[in-house]
C-alpha cells in the first residue's frame, strides 16, 4: 500500500531510499525472508520520477520474477562489421527482459500485503547517521516535513557526481519500440550486438533488437563512448539502422527510451557511515564493461537480507575484485583505442563458449577458465594496459561537462 507522510516523526526497522529495481528489490527480499519493518520513499508523481526504464538479465531460471518477465530468448546473435554474424545458444541460460513499470507495480503489491512494509510517496533529502541508526529528512508533495528514523537505511539515488576515477565512458543509447507492417522478426533470438553501423571516431556503437513478436521489437542504437548525442543524433542512428540495415520496410514507433550508463573504474563506497549504506548502481552495482545491473542487484538484495536476518548489517560487493580489475583494462584499451571493439567483442563470441561468456560477464568465471578467455583476446594490447593501470592517477571528470543523466539498470 502506498501511504502519504502521516507525521512529524516515524520509525522502522530499515529505511530505503528510491524506489527504482534496487530498492524496491531489497524491500521486497527484506519482508519475505526477514522479520524487520520497512519504509520505501519514493518520489511523489511528477518530473522527479524516472520514466519506464527496461531491464534485462540472463538467469538459469525465472524464479520469483517469472510474473513479471515480458519475453525471454533461449538464442543470441552478434553481428560482426563485417556482416558475419554469430548465433549460439548458452543453455542452460536463457536472456529475459522486464518493464520497470510492471515491476514496480508488482512488488508493490507483494508489500501492500506485508503488515511489516510500506511505501511513502515523500523527496528524500539528507541522510545522516544518528544515536542507534539513521534519520532520512524528507518532504512531502503539500510541502510537509517529515523525518524518518531507522537502524539502517539504504540509499539507491543516483549520485550527485561519479567518483574519481581512471577511465570513464559512457553507455547511451536510445531505442524504438516499434511495430513492422508484416513479419520481420525471430521471437527466439536477441540480437545483443550488431556492429553493422558506423563506428564513431572514438570508442564504439552497435545496435541490439530485442524482438516481442514477429511483428514487434525494441530495437536501440548504443554507443560507448565519453559523451552522449543529441536526440535527434539517436534518432537519425536509429532510422539508419532500422531502414537500411535491417530493412524493416513500413513501421511505426510506439514508444521510445533514452539514457546513459557510466562505465567506470572509479571506486563506489557501499557504506558512508555506520548505518547507513548505499546500494544499486550508487553502490557500483552496475557491471563496468558492460552496463548490466539487475542481476547484480538481486545478488545483493539476497546478501543484504541474509546478513540482516543473521543480526548483521553489511553491503557486499556486487562484483569481485578479478572481475572489476578486467574491466578496468578493458576500459582503458576502448578508451585509448589500443583494440578495436567490434573486433574484440564479435570474437569474444565467436570463440568462447556460450553459456561459460555469459558467466564470464557475470563474474562467475573459475579464475582457470577466465585465463582461456583473456587468451582469446588481444593479448599485446591487453598487457600493455593492465602494466599501465597501477600508474594512472584517479580524476574527478565528466563526460560531457554536465552530471551525467544514467538509467539505475540498463540491459
Amino acid at each position: 500500500m502506498i501511504r502519504r507522510a502521516t507525521g512529524p516523526d516515524e520509525t522502522s526497522d530499515v529505511v530505503i531510499v528510491g524506489g527504482g529495481a534496487a530498492g524496491l528489490s531489497l524491500a521486497d527480499r527484506l519482508t519475505r525472508t526477514t522479520s524487520r519493518t520497512v519504509t520505501v520513499v519514493e518520489p511523489p508523481d511528477g518530473p522527479a520520477r524516472p520514466p519506464e526504464r527496461t531491464w534485462c538479465y540472463w538467469d538459469r531460471a525465472t524464479g520469483d520474477l517469472e510474473e513479471v518477465i515480458s519475453a525471454s530468448w533461449p538464442r543470441l546473435r552478434v553481428h560482426g562489421a563485417d556482416a558475419r554474424e554469430v548465433t549460439v545458444d548458452p543453455e542452460p541460460l536463457r536472456y529475459h527482459m522486464l518493464r520497470s513499470a510492471q515491476f514496480e507495480r508488482w512488488v508493490h503489491s507483494r508489500l501492500a500485503r506485508s503488515s511489516a512494509a510500506r511505501v511513502l510517496r515523500a523527496t528524500a533529502g539528507t541522510v545522516r547517521d544518528v544515536a542507534d541508526g539513521a534519520e532520512v529528512r524528507c518532504s512531502t508533495a503539500d510541502g510537509r516535513e517529515l523525518t524518518l528514523r531507522a537502524r539502517h537505511v539504504f540509499d539507491s539515488r543516483p549520485l550527485p557526481a561519479l567518483p574519481p576515477a581512471r577511465t570513464l565512458l559512457l553507455q547511451h543509447f536510445r531505442g524504438w519500440y516499434l511495430r513492422t507492417a508484416v513479419d520481420r522478426f525471430d521471437p527466439t533470438v536477441a540480437e545483443l550486438m550488431d556492429f553493422r553501423v558506423p563506428q564513431p571516431r572514438h570508442g564504439l556503437a552497435f545496435g541490439y533488437v530485442l524482438p516481442l513478436a514477429p511483428d514487434r521489437a525494441l530495437i536501440e542504437y548504443t554507443e560507448f563512448s565519453r559523451t552522449p548525442l543529441t536526440t535527434s543524433a539517436y534518432e537519425a542512428a536509429l532510422g539508419h539502422y532500422s531502414r537500411d540495415i535491417l530493412r524493416l520496410g513500413t513501421f511505426s514507433v510506439e514508444a521510445a527510451e533514452q539514457g546513459a550508463i557510466p562505465m567506470t573504474d572509479a571506486r563506489f563506497p557501499r557504506r558512508i557511515g555506520p548505518a547507513v549504506f548505499r546500494i544499486g548502481t550508487a553502490g557500483g552495482a552496475t557491471r563496468p564493461a558492460t552496463g548490466y545491473t539487475f542481476a547484480a542487484v538481486q545478488r545483493q538484495s539476497r546478501a543484504i537480507a541474509a546478513a540482516l536476518r543473521d543480526g548483521g548489517a553489511v553491503v557486499p560487493p556486487p562484483h569481485g575484485r578479478r572481475a572489476l580489475a578486467m574491466d578496468a583494462v578493458l576500459l582503458r584499451a576502448l578508451d585509448t583505442g589500443r583494440i578495436d571493439g567490434p573486433a574484440f567483442f564479435t570474437d569474444l563470441f565467436r570463440r568462447t563458449p556460450p553459456e561459460r561468456l555469459l558467466r564470464f560477464l557475470d563474474g562467475a568465471t573459475t579464475l582457470w577458465e577466465e585465463w582461456g578467455i583473456g587468451l582469446r583476446t588481444p593479448v599485446g594490447p591487453m598487457l600493455r594496459t593492465a602494466v599501465e593501470i597501477p600508474f594512472l592517477p584517479r580524476r574527478t571528470r565528466r563526460a560531457d561537462g554536465t552530471r551525467p543523466r544514467y538509467r539505475e539498470s540498463p540491459r
